[in-house]
């Protein structure tokens, strides 16, 4: 490959990849990448576009099968994956949802980890069984009920690594190992982690989705979604469904996302950094009662942590004592940190699981997951910890 083509070198480095990749300039010769907002293309003539439409000019024919602004945002998630090809989508839920229904049918079997966001559960316990699709939910770091449950006939395995809101690992290579021995695809959503702490795709994941809504936005500003694999996967059944059900990332989303991209590396770096200190304070206060983060040795898998991932991620789980009432005066308390579902942010995000992002989970289902009534989780974001910490103190003391 010619290393001076922007966005066609692998042999480029992550940040410059961030920077660089996929950047496919006009003949004005802007420096920002443009956005193309058409939803459709015209064509030199007939020929042409009949051409188009049989696939064998390589032209764009419609926004809701490609364009150029979002085919940026593809191309250089590619490289920062290390991914053969992507199709980006409108959210973090259609590039869930299209990895898994463009390639089950009647009679597949599905199995997934137990600890999964609540749409995601959704999917798997309800929507996919509409269809004849058998689908079993195991705990994922048990890799005894992975081998129980991954029979021959299973067409995929499903998981998200650090799980939310509890921020179980799952070991990435030995679950892809045992899903493979199946003659099943493994599929990882690795949102929490980004593609800057964790490459899934190395240690044996054939598919891997992202809600880029998160960290890649990383300003709360645009939803997106993305899935990554193989060029066959991707060409053959990802891209005709995703042709034919219309989930369409638009191109101004699109180019938030790359320009997001640029910074990604700098940022989750910072979240990190500040997680790690916002951790450690709440870890020893005496209104904790538990504390979860993966970057600190007390967590209950630090060293698969140590493994997977070259830093603890921008969320902090902790329980407070006292029940729900005394969580929400915790929470109504903060003056700085505002109270939200989404995360990722470059602003500090706090929400109660166990009646927003779990809700729909009955009691028993969350009881079995560990989200309490006293857990919050704690998006960290970029603003002086100190700040932070001194936030969290007064709320907490009151």
């Amino acid at each position: 490959m010619d290393a001076k083509r922007p966005g066609t070198s692998l042999g480029w480095r992550p940040q410059t990849r961030l920077v660089r990749g996929g950047l496919a300039r006009s003949e004005y010769g802007e420096t920002a990448e443009a956005i193309y907002l058409t939803s459709g293309y015209v064509y030199d003539d007939a020929e042409q576009a009949e051409a188009r439409f049989q696939n064998k000019d390589p032209g764009f024919v419609y926004s809701r099968y490609g364009n150029p602004t979002v085919g940026m945002f593809e191309e250089r998630m590619c490289l920062l994956e290390g991914a053969a090809a992507s199709r980006a989508v409108a959210s973090g839920m259609a590039a869930v949802n299209a990895a898994l229904m463009c390639q089950v049918r009647a009679g597949d079997r599905v199995v997934a980890s137990r600890a999964l966001f609540g749409s995601c559960r959704y999917i798997i316990e309800e929507l996919l069984p509409r269809y004849g699709v058998t689908t079993t939910l195991v705990d994922g770091p048990d890799l005894d009920q992975w081998r129980a449950a991954l029979k021959p006939g299973t067409r995929c395995v499903f998981i998200e690594t650090p799980a939310n809101p509890t921020l179980e690992l799952i070991d990435i290579k030995a679950v892809a190992d045992l899903a493979h021995a199946a003659g099943a695809r493994f599929i990882v959503d690795n949102v929490f982690a980004t593609p800057v702490l964790q490459k899934p795709i190395p240690l044996g994941t054939d598919i891997v989705v992202y809600s880029a809504t998160k960290h890649i936005d990383g300003q709360g500003r645009c939803l997106g979604g993305v899935v990554l694999g193989t060029e066959k996967f991707v060409s053959e059944e990802l891209q005709p469904y995703l042709r034919h059900t219309g989930p369409s990332l638009s191109p101004f989303n699109a180019w938030v996302m790359v320009k997001g991209l640029e910074t990604l590396e700098l940022r989750v770096r910072q979240h990190c950094a500040n997680a790690a200190v916002v951790a450690d304070f709440l870890a020893a206060h005496p209104a904790v009662t538990r504390l979860l983060y993966p970057g600190r040795a007390d967590f209950p898998q630090y060293a698969l942590a140590q493994r997977q991932m070259p830093g603890g991620g921008s969320l902090v789980t902790f329980d407070l004592a006292g029940d729900k009432a005394r969580v929400f005066r915790f929470l109504n308390a903060l003056n700085l940190i505002d109270i939200s579902n989404n995360l990722g942010d470059a602003k500090s995000l706090i929400t109660h699981p166990a009646t927003t992002t779990h809700q729909r989970l009955s009691p028993e289902a969350r009881a079995q997951l560990g989200i309490t009534d006293s857990m919050v989780r704690l998006s960290v974001g970029l603003e002086d910890p100190a700040d932070l910490i001194e936030d969290l103190d007064q709320a907490l003391a009151g």
